[in-house]
């Protein structure tokens, strides 16, 4: 015999699309923005020859369309799931974020080769025309910085799209240190050393995105939680005999999912008990660990159902 339960929670329409409305206005503004910093920093690249802009350029194209993917995700989290998508467009982001993270390990690496190769050989660069294209580019994300500070906190979606403009705000410091170091000293490796420095920024948050991807695709456990220590929290719930079949991954970047197999008392079959023991194991599994889940996917079995399952498994 099992049991089996679907767990939902109500929220209020009206605040919730209203919160979702203003978070899409700031990114849609902050995507506008940033796409436009895209655009003068690769024609400055061109112009200008030089490698930190180049490699500003790709880093600020990796931010735009993480920007893009945050206002998609913001947009889609309003649609819901059908029977052919029944979690939604939750995936879209990671598989968004393995593609930019391999961008930007490509980029990284291209901009050490040529980095280290154009130290030794240094091209001319235009340090006023740089210095221009990286002020305007510090302007513009600056101003996209203020309009997704007031949001940040609102969402998860929100505070890395905020991290994002923050990240890119850096390397057009960098491109305006090279651009004044060149234009009063002559020290032409400054573009370079530029250049290795937002490769330097830009690399290691590469590698965290593209492990944190492939946990998700992998289906790998969240990061945090320990199933040994899972288990025995519901072990220890009153009636509560044997948990097997026991999993837990992640949907999307912030969606947590758990499953398992409780087995309980036969007795607890016959009155209600079995429905309040489903509900702590809810209760549990949503509060008490560093990740909550908040979908659950909990088969109740009486000793009976399990020795059956148990004995077909050996026979497979």
């Amino acid at each position: 015999m099992s049991a089996g339960h679907t767990h939902g929670h109500g929220h209020a329409p009206g605040h919730e699309h209203g919160s979702e409305a203003t978070a899409r206005t700031r990114l849609a503004i902050a995507f506008g923005i940033t796409a436009l910093i895209v655009l003068a920093q690769a024609v400055g690249s061109v112009l200008t020859g030089s490698l930190a802009l180049l490699t500003d350029t790709a880093h600020a194209l990796v931010d735009a369309s993480g920007l893009l993917i945050a206002l998609i995700a913001a947009s889609m989290v309003m649609r819901p799931a059908s029977s052919t998508r029944t979690w939604g467009f939750a995936r879209i982001e990671v598989l968004a974020a393995l593609a930019q993270a391999t961008l930007l390990i490509v980029v990284g690496t291209y901009t050490a080769v040529e980095g280290l190769r154009r130290l030794g050989d240094p091209p001319e660069i235009a340090s006023g025309q740089l210095l221009v294209f990286g002020a305007v580019g510090l302007l513009a994300n600056l101003v996209a910085i203020g309009v997704l500070a007031g949001g940040r906190g609102s969402s998860l979606n929100m505070k890395a799209a905020f991290l994002e403009v923050l990240n890119d705000a850096l390397g057009s410091v960098g491109v305006i240190v090279a651009a004044l170091v060149i234009r009063y000293t002559g020290f032409q490796q400054a573009d370079a050393l530029a250049g290795l420095f937002i490769a330097a920024l830009i690399v290691p948050r590469a590698v965290r995105i593209l492990r944190d991807t492939l946990r998700i695709l992998m289906e790998y456990t969240p990061e945090g939680v320990d199933l040994d220590e899972v288990r025995e929290h519901l072990l220890a719930l009153e009636h509560v005999q044997d948990v097997h079949d026991l999993h837990a991954s992640s949907v999307g970047s912030s969606l947590p999912i758990i499953s398992a197999h409780v087995v309980v008392a036969e007795e607890c079959f016959g009155s209600a008990h079995a429905m309040e023991i489903l509900e702590e194991v809810h209760d549990c599994v949503r509060t008490h660990f560093p990740v909550a889940f908040e979908h659950a996917t909990i088969q109740m079995e009486s000793p009976a159902v399990h020795a059956r399952e148990a004995a077909r498994s050996l026979h497979a």
